[in-house]
C-alpha cells in the first residue's frame, strides 16, 4: 500500500471524520460563547460591581508588570463556557435517552409470526 493509499485510508476512517467535525464545531461554540461572555455578561458584572473593569488590572513589582486582571477574565471566560458545554451535553443527553426510550414497532416478520401463533392458540383444542 502506498504512503498516499495509506494516508487516505487513515483520513477517511469514521473517527478521524467525526473527530474533526467536533472540534470545528466546538471552536465554533467557543467563539460564540466568549462572544457572549464579553459582549453580554461581563459588562452586566461590571456594571454590578460599579463599572469595574478588570481585564485591565495590573500589579507592578520592580520593572514587571502582572497583568492580574487578564488572567482573572480569561478564568472567568472559561468557567462561563465551561458551564455552557456542560449545559449544552445535558441537554443532548437527555434527548437521546428519550430516544431511546421509545421502543421500535415489531418489524413485519415479527409481527406476522405473533398472529400466526396467536391464530394458532385459537385452533388448538388443549387450551
Amino acid at each position: 500500500m502506498s504512503f498516499l493509499s495509506e494516508f487516505k485510508a487513515f483520513a477517511m476512517r469514521g473517527n478521524v471524520v467525526d473527530l474533526a467535525v467536533a472540534v470545528i464545531i466546538g471552536a465554533a461554540f467557543g467563539k460564540i460563547v466568549s462572544s457572549m461572555v464579553d459582549g453580554i455578561i461581563m459588562p452586566l458584572i461590571g456594571l454590578i460591581l460599579g463599572g469595574i473593569n478588570i481585564s485591565g488590572e495590573t500589579i507592578t513589582v520592580n520593572q514587571a508588570v502582572v497583568k492580574w486582571g487578564a488572567f482573572l477574565q480569561t478564568i472567568i471566560d472559561f468557567t462561563i463556557i465551561a458551564f455552557a458545554i456542560f449545559i449544552m451535553v445535558k441537554i443532548i443527553n437527555t434527548l437521546q435517552k428519550k430516544e431511546e426510550a421509545v421502543t421500535p414497532p415489531p418489524s413485519p416478520e415479527v409481527q406476522l409470526l405473533t398472529e400466526i401463533r396467536d391464530l394458532l392458540k385459537k385452533q388448538s383444542p388443549h387450551e
